[in-house]
């Protein structure tokens, strides 16, 4: 009797050690390393996890939004809406950002106001204009589904369901949300060559008459090339005037942050339109036409924006190139993977 104690003692032991699956992180290898924080390895169960909670309603306060709503797969995971609409219908006033590349980034919003993925995830769902739920329910929801406590005890050992769980499985999922197999990552793989049009683009871009890679990258630059914009705060002369607190100031209080915004990734583009932190422009065309005009001069004006008040004077030639050579950043076979679909 002692040694069948004693076996089904070491039996228990064997069973409750968790051992979850490490998750290996596929990009291209032109991009730099991203920076995965200890505290949230990620895990091949974590990462199922995440993935059922991004496209689950129940993470809103009236079961009828999910993460999904506005970060959809064929938009680049932003909404091909001005602004979004919560679960109260209230309107926001910025426009939902790309969560794809995401793994290269840090200071998440246009404002940067969260410093860390597994704090982003959460400010959209507590939000009261937008999911609108508060933790303590989500769990009690969540907590009546079997599928649950066997996706977070696969996750992290116990069935126990915590909003820190949640909060690290939805950043895992979100970190494999990568596209790199677009034609200018076949260009810098030396497998695909520009058109004339997509060249001439590639080098108003790159030089001073563009000056499009101060903010966003030399195209050439692999510090870039996970998300292909610096992810500092710019004001980019979209307005002359602006509202005390307004943009990266609100979180800062430097009055010299007024009117900065957080610098988005060019990557797929062409799908995640509107364009800018308030959706102002619904065309491509729109904002290289913006830029050949050179902005509105502000007091916080970004000293890169040099035409402001007099214009670059691009032909339509080059303002073409510049609008192919940013499709060449288009990933088509990433919008439709099937790994960023719904697994319910």
């Amino acid at each position: 009797m002692l040694l069948s104690a004693l076996i089904v003692q070491g039996c228990d032991r064997f069973r409750s050690k968790h051992e979850p699956t490490p998750y290996t992180l596929n990009y291209p290898s032109h991009f730099p390393a991203p920076a995965i924080p200890p505290s949230n390895e990620m895990t091949e169960e974590g990462v199922r996890l995440g993935r059922h909670l991004f496209f689950d309603e129940r993470l809103s306060g009236d079961n009828t939004q999910s993460c999904n709503s506005c970060h959809m797969q064929e938009s680049n995971f932003a909404e091909p809406f001005r602004f979004s609409t919560g679960i109260d219908g209230v309107q926001g006033d910025v426009n939902a950002m790309v969560l794809s590349n995401i793994a290269w980034q840090q200071l998440y919003f246009w404002d940067g106001r969260t410093s860390t993925l597994e704090d982003q995830v959460k400010d959209p769902i507590l939000n009261p204009i937008e999911m609108h739920a508060d933790f303590a329910s989500i769990i009690e929801k969540l907590e009546q589904d079997a599928t649950y406590l066997e996706l977070f005890d696969q996750a992290y050992g116990s069935e126990e369901i915590t909003e820190d769980g949640i909060a690290k499985a939805l950043a895992q999922y979100i970190r494999t949300i990568i596209s790199g197999t677009s034609n200018f990552d076949k260009y810098v793989e030396g497998n695909y060559q520009f058109t004339p049009s997509e060249q001439l683009g590639f080098d108003i871009f790159n030089n001073e008459q563009g000056d499009c890679f101060h903010c966003h990258g030399a195209a050439t630059s692999g510090y870039q090339m996970g998300a292909f914009g610096l992810l500092q705060f710019s004001n980019n002369g979209l307005d002359s005037t602006h509202e005390v607190g307004d943009g990266r100031e609100g979180v800062t209080g430097n009055p010299n942050d007024r009117g900065k915004f957080k610098v988005p990734s060019l990557r797929n583009v062409e799908y995640s339109f509107p364009y800018m932190h308030d959706g102002r422009f619904q065309t491509l065309a729109e904002v290289v036409e913006f830029y050949n005009m050179g902005g509105h001069p502000s007091a916080t004006l970004d000293p890169n924006m040099k035409a402001a008040g007099v214009g670059r004077n691009w032909s339509e030639a080059q303002k073409q190139g510049l609008i192919d050579f940013m499709k060449t950043l288009s990933d088509p076979q990433f919008l439709e993977d099937t790994a960023f679909t719904s697994p319910w």
